[in-house]
């Protein structure tokens, strides 16, 4: 087992999103995850993501706040403990249009070719 504290998680940007904190909770640690890393992303009212797509697959849980989720113009709510999974290639925009933080726990396997 690996454990990694709170305390301890390192702050990431994630290229083309806005008005948001990232901790990456678990990943590219030698004792870590094999296949994917978690991250927990706070978004600030007015922050978000995209249009984007990556060549992999990744799962959004929402746990505390409202992200509106934007795929081929049809627009998804996922409020607290709601997920989805964004298919490969799938060009998302994601938006907190609330006034209160949203926080999102993200997981995503590792690039092609990255070994932790």
């Amino acid at each position: 087992m690996f454990v990694k504290r709170f305390q301890d998680a390192a702050f990431y940007h994630a290229p083309n999103h806005w008005g948001v904190a990232g901790l990456r909770l678990q990943g590219f640690e030698a004792e870590g995850p094999r296949n994917q890393w978690v991250g927990l992303s706070q978004f600030l009212p007015g922050g978000g993501a995209g249009p984007d797509s990556t060549p992999f697959e990744k799962v959004y849980v929402v746990l505390d706040g409202e992200m509106t989720v934007i795929i081929d113009g049809v627009e998804t709510v996922l409020g607290r403990y709601d997920s989805a999974t964004i298919h490969p290639d799938e060009v998302r925009t994601i938006k907190n249009r609330t006034n209160h933080t949203c926080t999102m726990l993200v997981v995503v396997p590792y690039p092609p070719g990255v070994q932790p």
